[in-house]
């Protein structure tokens, strides 16, 4: 299973080593990262440097940003858990089955009988753009209730780990929206993956305020640096005094920056730096 390295080392290491992250009344000895959202099956093209329509084959895999984070945070000798819902079908199992089998806590997973587990045809063409065709218009991710939220798991986590595209539409929305109160609430560091898919939502406004009307409560933001020129309106990515300005709010701890091949930078309230990718 694919899975976001930045992403799961530094949730990993921010689990263990928190420093000025710790809240009060939070059960210190906790390492437990929880993440929330989609899970889904991507199926991707048997070749590489193919349209979706070029792809002569398709072969399944297992998908969703913050499933694949916890996956990443268990493979990396962390504790993790994911919070979501799948379709109580064949896909929506086999999902299931494979964050067992890599040791990531599914007590918070929930199944729906009448909505399928989303799908998602995802190719890398050869001119270096992503195509994407989702099937869920509703997928079984979407229709969380607030309701079946496992309230003491969340309770339980050190960190807790979302994206946007749970914030499209209710009930999911809901959901997510009362999971970050819970997990505050509790003391959690709230981590934040934007994950921009612009074609799953109603417009490229729609997403630019649902990205952010989150945005100021979170301690650690993760974005790329196509994210900051949409989220900035056209902005460059490489400048810092805009990134600072525009993204960093005065809650925020670490906001960083992924790079591609080269790795990583990031900022805090004292400093900003290029980590050598090599």
């Amino acid at each position: 299973m694919a899975h976001s390295t930045i992403s799961s080392e530094l949730l990993l290491f921010f689990a263990v080593e928190t420093n000025g992250f710790t809240k009060e009344d939070h059960n210190e000895t906790s390492s437990l990262v929880v993440s929330f959202g989609e899970m889904l099956i991507d199926f991707v093209p048997t070749v590489g440097g193919v349209s979706l329509t070029e792809a002569p084959a398709f072969k399944k895999a297992p998908g969703g940003a913050p499933a694949n984070v916890a996956v990443g945070i268990s493979r990396l000798g962390g504790s993790s858990a994911f919070i979501g819902k799948v379709g109580a079908d064949e896909f929506g199992y086999m999902l299931a089955d494979i964050l067992k089998q890599n040791n990531v806590d599914t007590s918070g997973m929930r199944f729906d009988a009448k909505a399928r587990t989303a799908l998602a045809f995802v190719t890398l063409r050869s001119d270096g753009e992503r195509e994407f065709l989702f099937f869920r218009n509703p997928s079984a991710d979407m229709l969380l209730q607030e309701s079946e939220l496992d309230r003491n798991l969340l309770k339980q986590a050190r960190i807790f780990h979302y994206g946007s595209i749970s914030l499209i539409d209710d009930p999911c929305k809901s959901a997510h929206i009362a999971a970050m109160s819970i997990a505050k609430s509790s003391g959690c560091i709230l981590s934040y993956d934007p994950n921009l898919r612009l074609a799953l939502w109603p417009s490229a406004e729609a997403a630019r305020s649902g990205i952010m009307s989150i945005w100021d409560q979170a301690d650690l933001i993760k974005i790329s640096e196509d994210e900051i020129t949409f989220l900035t309106g056209g902005d460059d990515p490489y400048d810092d005094d805009i990134v600072l300005k525009k993204l960093f709010h005065p809650n925020l701890k670490l906001l960083i920056v992924t790079e591609g091949s080269k790795g990583c930078r990031y900022y805090t309230k004292q400093k900003s730096l290029r980590p050598c990718s090599d």
